[in-house]
C-alpha cells in the first residue's frame, strides 16, 4: 500500500514522505496510530504542508530530548532486589524496570527499548546504563541494585569503599612486582660485575708469560756466550800446540 506519512516513524520514513509499505503494516499499525494515511489525491496535495510541519515537530522534539538528556545525565536509579549471600539476585533487573523508574522520576514516558542493557542484571552492585533517546541524543545513568532491607545510600558508600580498597590492593601488588623486578635486575647486574672481576683476576698469569719468555731468552744468550768463549779457548790451545 502507498501511504503518506503524517509524522516521523523512526527507521521507516519522515513526515511528508510518500512510500510503499506492506498492507498489514499500514492497516494494523500506521493508520490506526495516525502515523500515515492512504496516498489519495487529497492526501498527496497536503504532502508539502505535512513535510514542513514534520520538520518543525522534529526540531522541537530534538530540542526537548536534548533537554531531557541533560536532566538525566548521571542520575542514579535505585532498584531494591532480593539477593543471596553471594550477591546473586533472585530474579533480574530489566530495561522495563529501569524505564518505569525513569518515568517515576521524570513523569515522561520512556520506551523500554531506549534503555540499552545488553543482558538483564542478575547481581547486586552499581551499573552504568546508556539511554538512547534519539539517534542523535544519548545519555548515561547509573542503576544501583541493592538488597532488601538496606539503605541505598549506605550500600552505595560500601561499594565505593570496597572499590577504593581493591584499587589500593592492586596498586600495592603492582608496586611489589616492580620492586621485585628491580631487585632481580640489581642482582643480575652485581652477578655480571662479579663474573667480570673473576675473569680479570684469572688473566695476569698470561701477562707474566712474556717475562718468563724474556728470562728464557737471557738464559739462551748466556749459554751462547759460554759456548762462544769455550770455542775461543779451544782455538788458542790448538795454536799453542802447533807452535
Amino acid at each position: 500500500m502507498r501511504v503518506v506519512f503524517l509524522e516521523d516513524v523512526e527507521g521507516v520514513a519522515l513526515g511528508g514522505d510518500v512510500k510503499e509499505v506492506k498492507n498489514g503494516f499500514a492497516r494494523n499499525y500506521l493508520i490506526p496510530k495516525s502515523l500515515a494515511v492512504p496516498a489519495t489525491h487529497n492526501a498527496l496535495q497536503k504532502v508539502k504542508g505535512l513535510a514542513n510541519q514534520a520538520e518543525k515537530d522534529r526540531v522541537k522534539l530534538l530540542s526537548d530530548l536534548r533537554e531531557l538528556a541533560t536532566h538525566l545525565e548521571g542520575v542514579q536509579i535505585n532498584v531494591e532486589m532480593r539477593a543471596g549471600a553471594t550477591g546473586q539476585l533472585y530474579g533480574s533487573v530489566t530495561n522495563v524496570m529501569v524505564a518505569e523508574r525513569l518515568h517515576e522520576l521524570t513523569e515522561q514516558e520512556i520506551d523500554r527499548r531506549l534503555i540499552e542493557i545488553a543482558e538483564p542484571i542478575r547481581e547486586l552492585g552499581k551499573f552504568d546504563v546508556n539511554v538512547r533517546l534519539h539517534a542523535d541524543v544519548q545519555t548515561r545513568i547509573s542503576v544501583l541494585v541493592y538488597p532488601i532491607g538496606k539503605d541505598p545510600d549506605e550500600y552505595a558508600e560500601s561499594l565505593l569503599a570496597a572499590e577504593l580498597a581493591k584499587a589500593e590492593a592492586d596498586a600495592g601488588e603492582e608496586q611489589l612486582a616492580v620492586d621485585q623486578a628491580e631487585a632481580q635486575d640489581s642482582d643480575s647486574t652485581e652477578a655480571t660485575g662479579a663474573d667480570a672481576d673473576d675473569a680479570a683476576e684469572s688473566e695476569p698469569g698470561a701477562d707474566e708469560a712474556p717475562e718468563e719468555d724474556a728470562g728464557e731468552e737471557e738464559s739462551d744468550d748466556a749459554s751462547s756466550e759460554e759456548n762462544s768463549g769455550g770455542n775461543d779457548e779451544t782455538a788458542e790451545e790448538t795454536e799453542s800446540e802447533e807452535e
